[in-house]
């Protein structure tokens, strides 16, 4: 039999798990409307958390969120909404320069956070807010949904089921043919293509590839129909002993593009759009044995023999959009807060990135120079 002050504790501890976290999201454009609060109103995250404030530079851009939650308070500026202590976790869905000034200021004022991405344009800032989150003691994350991505995901399982032996190299592409001339344009506004779009790929590539920086790197990155100062077309390519090389390519020139992912492995290869996967594999107990030959081969030969190939598709029957991942993603965030889980997207992982990112946009940007 527990003892009243035992029980009375652990009441408390459930009252507390019970209690929906409460939301200040700044920022009401193509994030914090059309994702965070798509991704909050879903049935399984009403019982989870509660949009409770929301603001934006633009203040009609508030009432859509205002009128779905009537009980949402409406603030001037973020600075008001800090103010409110009755908040847990604030949703940064400011403009990207902002991410980390904000994220700083919300995490020392006792909140945990959720910032969009890009987090930052360098190291020393992701080092910077992991730094305050540290102290404050609060929980910090970064909303790259796409690692919760289903069909990202099912070719992690097949990669790593072994069917398709050593990973030899991962094409990973987010192409289209598109001009753009809005404020994720302009490199001074952290835009560009890297960041942005072309963070969720970096994102899986570099899971698939390891919890390690690549050794080396060979970047070429152009601006072509963008009318702003940043890059919108990106080929990377990146490996190191021990894991697969990685073909990256980010573009808006593509008007014929290419699947998503495709994976070369030592006994067979995948390839994937979202929602739907192909792979093809043979399996080496089954082949004929085969040794190295010196000798010209008989009758000017090549070398040729029978693989029995076995075949497999995969298609995502369910509702895998956007907001999906961020249901998921805002449901390890929940266990995070609630229950000091660990973070899928750790902000080790982000930092990894935005080296990777930080150094190729430096040699472009030393390139230009000359």
């Amino acid at each position: 039999m527990l003892s009243p002050t035992r029980a009375g504790h652990q009441q408390s501890r459930k009252a507390i798990m019970d209690k929906k976290i409460r939301v200040g999201i700044i920022g009401q454009g193509r994030s914090g409307r059309n994702i965070h609060v798509a991704a909050l109103r879903r049935p399984l995250m009403r019982e989870k958390f509660e949009i409770a404030a929301v603001t934006d530079l633009i203040p009609e851009r508030c009432n859509e969120t205002k009128a779905e939650f009537p009980a949402c308070t409406v603030y001037p500026d973020y600075k008001a909404m800090l103010q409110d202590k009755s908040l847990e976790l604030i949703v940064n869905a400011s403009f990207s320069y902002m991410h980390v000034p904000i994220s700083i200021e919300a995490l020392k004022a006792g909140f945990h956070v959720l910032s969009e991405k890009p987090l930052a344009g360098c190291v020393a800032d992701v080092d910077a807010v992991g730094a305050a989150a540290k102290e404050a003691g609060r929980v910090f994350a970064v909303f790259q949904e796409a690692r919760f991505d289903s069909t990202f995901n099912k070719v992690m399982e097949i990669c790593n089921s072994g069917v398709l032996g050593r990973i030899v190299m991962a094409r990973f592409t987010r192409n289209n043919f598109a001009r753009r001339w809005d404020w994720q344009t302009l490199r001074e506004y952290t835009g560009g293509a890297f960041l942005n779009t072309g963070s969720h790929s970096l994102d899986q590539a570099l899971k698939l590839f390891g919890d390690v920086m690549p050794d080396k790197m060979l970047c070429s990155i152009q601006r072509v129909n963008s009318f702003g100062t940043a890059e919108d077309h990106i080929k990377l390519l990146f490996t190191k002993p021990g894991h697969p090389t990685i073909d990256y390519e980010v573009t808006s020139c593509a008007v014929f593009s290419p699947p998503r992912y495709q994976i070369y492995g030592e006994f067979g290869g995948l390839t994937a759009n979202p929602g739907t996967i192909e792979w093809k594999y043979y399996k080496p107990e089954e082949a004929a044995p085969q040794h190295l030959i010196k000798e010209p081969l008989p009758e000017r030969k090549y070398c040729s023999e029978k693989l029995e190939w076995f075949e497999n598709s995969w298609k995502d029957t369910g509702s895998r959009g956007a907001d999906w991942m961020g249901e998921k993603l805002y449901m390890n965030l929940y266990d995070a807060i609630r229950n000091g889980a660990p973070l899928v997207v750790r902000l080790e992982d982000v930092r990894r990135q935005i080296a990777i990112i930080e150094e190729c946009i430096k040699q472009y940007e030393n390139e230009n120079k000359k």
